[in-house]
């Protein structure tokens, strides 16, 4: 079978950036499962894989605008430090996250400024080139658990393809 849209696809992969550091990898006999074509991976590494088989070996760079894409200025807000734990010693590149109406954000701090902090909502990968090394390891027909995380409990064609009781 070969890697394409709504198939369960695994992958062993080692992710570096441009200065060859390794940062992020699948661990031994435990490789990265998803359904294809349905967003759950950069959308790069997904055109990379198509049509790949078990065993195939795949090495791609992807620019940023294929992975998580450029750093937006936009992304980039001020909190008063006083908004921060009393006594906390703030640095930046420290990590932190926000409950928002839509749910958790995570941010980095850019900056310390006077009062305030310059904080990065940007994904931490926004910008960069990221170079892959990836293994196909499986691609088969999703279990109905795997396609029903992606559809709060229905199939593919919706709620009257499986029991869930959702119509």
């Amino acid at each position: 079978m070969k890697a394409d849209t709504n198939l369960f696809v695994s992958i062993d992969y080692n992710l570096s950036l441009d200065s060859g550091e390794v940062i992020d990898r699948s661990e031994p006999g435990r490789p990265l499962g998803f359904i294809f074509g349905r967003g759950q991976i950069i959308p790069g590494l997904e055109r990379a894989l198509v049509g790949k088989e078990p065993g195939d070996r795949v090495q791609v760079v992807l620019e940023p605008e294929d992975a998580y894409g450029n750093a937006s200025p936009d992304l980039f807000r001020q909190i008063p430090i006083a908004n921060f734990p009393q006594g906390m010693e703030l640095k930046p590149g420290m990590s932190f996250e926000v409950r928002t109406a839509q749910g958790p954000m995570m941010f980095r701090i850019h900056e310390i400024q006077d009062e305030v902090v310059v904080a990065d909502f940007n994904h931490p990968l926004a910008g960069e080139r990221l170079h892959f090394d990836v293994t196909v390891v499986e691609v088969r027909e999703p279990s109905i658990e795997e396609f029903s995380s992606l559809f709060g409990g229905c199939g593919p064609e919706g709620c009257g393809s499986c029991s869930s009781g959702c119509d």
